[in-house]
């Protein structure tokens, strides 16, 4: 019954005579924390993960304090599992999702744990008491859960001989139909791999993700994350979530200074 009371009251809020007035939705009455920008789901160019939670009063509760803070305190447990549960959708690569990945128990360990390294952005509340709270999380965390002990594919060995002429990388993956995925690859024509996870420095791995992903080849010569002397290479083609780079840009790629490369200073256009 009591239950049954408060989805009334969060329906339909009541009014200072309770009669002959059109109900309206509860109003925020405090902002505690600035909201996030954008809405919940996967910011690829930001390479967080967003969710939101929304907590309801506890009739029980003694006095509007306390019915706030167990409101809170659901509204936390909500993201939370909002966020696990979008994180489940989220393609580590080409047919292959953390969802995949998380029947495995020691995975889905890590992955929880990654997760409950959240960061509340944002917080919105109620006069009827009730809470909603935005959090986010680093994609990079999530991809270390899922990498963690190291791949065993070989390792990618960089040249960090030379000048640093380059500041980061854009990939020009263009009409190619790829979507994103948390750990893409770079290989050449013969598919050896030029760049993916195995080339991040350990301690970029929680970090850093392997590669933001833009819509827009301007916005992502611009990327803070490359820098303002990024080098531009152009993919050929795909097979699977790796991208083939064209043979001089290979080339290229491996005569030139990439100690960026295990920054995960990439960024890859899709449109």
């Amino acid at each position: 019954m009591r239950h049954s009371l408060w989805g009334m009251l969060l329906a339909v809020p009541l009014t200072a005579s309770g009669q002959g007035k059109e109900a309206k939705a509860p109003k925020p009455t405090v902002a505690a924390v600035k909201p996030a920008p954008g809405a919940p789901g996967v910011n690829w160019e930001g390479q967080v993960l967003r969710a939101t939670g929304a907590g309801a009063p506890d009739l029980k509760a003694s006095n509007p304090g306390q019915a706030r803070l167990g409101a809170e305190r659901t509204a936390r447990q909500a993201a939370i599992q909002g966020l696990l549960e979008r994180a489940g959708r989220i393609h580590i690569s080409a047919g292959r999702t953390v969802a995949d990945e998380l029947t495995r128990e020691d995975v889905r360990e890590r992955v929880e744990a990654a997760i409950g390294g959240y960061k509340v952005v944002g917080r919105r509340f109620f006069s009827d008491s009730g809470v909603e709270i935005d959090v986010e999380l680093p994609l990079a965390a999530i991809t270390a859960a899922l990498l963690s002990p190291p791949s065993a594919d070989p390792a990618i060995v960089l040249n960090g001989a030379g000048a640093k002429k380059y500041t980061g990388l854009v990939v020009d993956a263009r009409g190619l139909g790829v979507q994103p995925v948390l750990a893409p690859r770079l290989v050449d024509d013969s598919g050896k791999a030029l760049y993916g996870a195995a080339a991040l420095a350990r301690e970029h791995r929680a970090a850093t993700g392997v590669a933001a992903w833009f819509q827009s080849l301007d916005a992502a010569k611009k990327a803070a994350l490359v820098g303002d002397k990024p080098l531009v290479v152009k993919a050929t083609g795909s097979k699977g979530s790796d991208l083939v780079l064209a043979s001089e840009d290979a080339k290229a790629l491996a005569e030139v200074n990439t100690r960026f490369l295990a920054e995960g200073r990439v960024v890859i256009v899709t449109q």
